[in-house]
């Protein structure tokens, strides 16, 4: 009889219900503390990776205001910058960077957490579905349009050079700085970006339920999908690993812990694009707070934009080259897993294509997700300008369609090689072999 029981909850349509407790309620207390649980994770994280960077010392308490347009900044949000130092000077600012250690945080939290419900359902139809994905969409946005009150702040600035400073108390025009979000565009791309993260939640997870018009395309789309996750993962744990050594054994470990918990999947997926033969283009101005990691400021700070691939990473560290087999053994690795999960029987070339178009795709994303652009500048009444001694730059833009080509080319030949032993494993479905 239980076993009845559980086949039936196994196969329903319906959302189970349980005494006592209004199904509407049930559902929106689910999709609020999904929500609620992935913007504390990234507050947290944002928290201590702002904290070793040393934004607790930043004046005028301005702390809280940081962490919370991180927060914003990660999940999608618009966080704008600008400067007031009245007629006698003019400042210009911007930031473009998504700190991704806080963004792959907050969306494991809460994607782990919009599937638990759900995990011991084998079908949902297509309205429950959209349902509990738009109501966790509307919890998400409401807690972001309240982070948008938090993330503003205006603070002074010091521009490091005396003749500025003076001039400046002196004229009454003391350049400050203030950031502060902007919420029509913060709501509309935060509601795409948690939109795009709840279906890759059902994309990627073998166990989430499908309505049955979409249960045909889960053998062609799963594997592959969960492939690429398991990819992006392992270089952050690979990362990890080498940041913690990192502060076990090198000095400044504040730098490498604000690293870790601000942009190391920035760093590790950057490695996975060269490994594989992309590359970004890049400058270094002067540095304005972005942790980066010594060799690479080595080959960005120089005169004009240069080029950040595996041959320029190897003339400044020849353990550069590594990052050639590394990628490899991962990409086979999960080219292997995407078959196990495949059904049996599939033909190498289909893996390999589907291998293909998914690392194409992963690391087109990789180089969006990426990019940096950010550089302040200050001229007051002649001393200095936008661009020059008060200023700094740091820019780094993917080479997005060499980024493509060579997801295509290794997709293609891991894919086909990870699926030759693929098959002597047993596959889902499969009952016996012939």
């Amino acid at each position: 009889m239980s076993q009845m029981r559980g086949a039936a909850s196994a196969g329903s349509p319906g959302p189970v219900r349980r005494r006592g407790v209004p199904p509407a309620l049930r559902a929106w207390a689910e999709a609020l503390g999904a929500a609620v649980a992935g913007i504390v994770t990234m507050l947290v994280v944002a928290a201590l990776g702002l904290w070793a960077a040393g934004a607790a010392d930043l004046p005028g308490g301005a702390f809280p205001s940081v962490v919370a347009a991180t927060v914003l900044v990660a999940a999608g949000g618009s966080v704008g910058l600008f400067g007031d130092i009245g007629g006698l000077a003019r400042a210009g600012a911007a930031l473009d960077v998504v700190p991704l250690s806080v963004t792959l945080a907050g969306a494991l939290v809460t994607a782990v957490l919009f599937l638990r419900p759900l995990r011991h359902r084998a079908v949902a139809g297509t309205r429950e579905l959209f349902a509990r994905i738009a109501r966790t969409a509307v919890c998400w946005l409401v807690l972001l349009l309240l982070l948008t009150f938090a993330a503003r702040h205006r603070f002074r600035v010091l521009v490091g050079n005396d003749l500025a400073d003076r001039l400046g108390a002196e004229l009454g025009a003391t350049p400050t700085v203030g950031f502060r979000a902007d919420v029509p565009a913060t709501l509309g791309v935060g509601l795409v970006w948690v939109l795009a993260l709840l279906v890759l939640a059902f994309v990627v997870s073998r166990r989430a339920p499908l309505s049955p018009q979409l249960l045909r395309f889960q053998d062609s789309v799963r594997p592959p999908a969960f492939a690429m996750l398991l990819t992006l993962l392992v270089y952050v744990a690979i990362g990890l690993v080498i940041g913690i050594v990192e502060l076990i054994t090198k000095d400044r470990p504040a730098d490498t812990f604000a690293a870790l918990f601000l942009g190391l999947p920035n760093l590790t997926w950057m490695a996975l694009g060269i490994g594989t033969g992309g590359a970004w283009v890049g400058h270094v101005d002067k540095a304005i707070g972005l942790p980066l990691p010594h060799v690479l400021d080595q080959i960005l700070r120089t005169h004009g934009k240069q080029t950040l691939d595996l041959g320029s990473l190897s003339e400044h560290d020849g353990r550069a080259w590594i990052l050639v087999p590394v990628a490899a053994v991962v990409l086979l690795v999960a080219a292997f897993t995407a078959a196990v999960r495949s059904p049996a029987r599939r033909p190498a070339w289909r893996h390999a294509v589907e291998m293909a178009v998914a690392l194409a795709l992963t690391l087109l994303i990789v180089g969006l997700l990426t990019r940096i652009s950010a550089h302040y500048g200050l001229s007051l009444i002649g001393v200095g300008d936008l661009g020059g001694d008060l200023g700094g730059e740091v820019t780094l833009e993917p080479q997005l369609l060499r980024l493509v080509g060579v997801g295509l080319v290794w997709g293609l030949v891991t894919g086909f090689l990870g699926s030759l032993p693929a098959r002597r494993v047993r596959h889902p479905g499969e009952v016996g072999r012939e």
